[in-house]
């Protein structure tokens, strides 16, 4: 077991050449999904953490909105290059949207104020905990994923798209599927610059 999740840790990188071959149906997939969700740990048992899953034209209507966002703000000059980004988004499966509940972290805040600047930080910490149980559990199953972030500026569109809540605060854009060209080689800093133990 040890070996195993040893393994996992180094395999799991960021796929950006994705493919939609999977042997998983959406729904077990929703369901390794569901079950990351309702067991990452939170603060005080928060559970601030909100997903949404996006297949099918809801996942291409997803990269669309990112593209139009973007058409609005990148140079003529670089656009080509930023619209075949995204399309390399949009060659998968599907892509998890990563929120958190704002209404959960004000209500915490007023019900513990010693701890009241601490909610917001907590509450992304949590969250990033979810995101990699996330994609450790899809490289599992042997499906690659990426993490991107083009909130805020996609955000008002999203909510709008997918009749979402506006308390719901945008982290992050989990684009994922069948691997299709494993990563490049990864680099490493000195692990002595990195870790100090005592004892």
């Amino acid at each position: 077991m040890e070996n195993y999740l040893n393994k996992l840790y180094e395999e799991r990188r960021s796929i950006y050449h994705l493919g939609n071959h999977s042997r998983l149906t959406e729904q077990q997939i929703t369901e390794i999904i569901t079950l990351a969700l309702k067991f990452c740990p939170s603060a005080f048992n928060s559970q601030s953490a909100r997903v949404v899953i996006l297949y099918g034209s809801y996942y291409q209507k997803l990269w669309d909105i990112v593209l139009t966002e973007l058409d609005k703000i990148v140079p003529d000059n670089k656009i080509q290059q930023t619209k075949e980004k995204i399309n390399t988004f949009k060659t998968g499966i599907g892509t998890i949207l990563f929120f958190e509940d704002q209404n959960t972290i004000e209500n915490l805040q007023q019900q513990f104020p010693l701890y009241a600047e601490n909610f917001p930080l907590w509450s992304l910490q949590s969250n990033g905990m979810l995101q990699y149980m996330i994609w450790l559990a899809l490289k599992e199953k042997q499906l690659g994923a990426s993490l991107q972030h083009y909130n805020p500026l996609i955000d008002h569109e999203v909510k709008l798209a997918f009749d979402l809540p506006e308390h719901w605060k945008l982290l992050a854009q989990m684009p994922f599927g069948s691997i299709e060209q494993p990563a490049d080689e990864k680099s490493f800093l000195p692990m002595e610059e990195r870790l100090k133990v005592f004892g």
